[in-house]
């Protein structure tokens, strides 16, 4: 008794060409998914980081704006003058005038 035939199918070149493109695909595209997904979370976390470091320098930076208007008012120029010895003479101000 005779075996039926079987019929066999040739893969060509290209088509194996083709068959191994798609399965390298279908793995390396969520492998560059998960890996873009971190690399974005580092980045927001770096993001969010500066942002509060700026925070933190925007308020001393108005601290220091606070005291140096503080310093350079008329009552504190007069009471260091008065501490070095120093006495206010409005004759000797003189006013520029552009």
């Amino acid at each position: 008794m005779k075996k039926p035939k079987t019929k066999t199918y040739k893969i060509y070149r290209g088509e194996r060409i083709l068959t191994i493109l798609i399965v390298f695909l279908l793995v390396t595209l969520p492998i560059c998914t998960v890996l873009t997904k971190a690399v974005l979370s580092e980045t927001n976390i770096s993001v969010e980081q500066l942002k509060d470091k700026i925070e933190d320098q925007e308020g001393k930076n108005e601290s220091l704006s606070m005291q140096i208007d503080e310093l350079a008012s008329l009552d504190k120029i007069q009471q260091v003058a008065d501490e070095q010895g120093l006495s206010y003479n409005n004759t000797n101000i003189k006013n520029i005038n552009e």
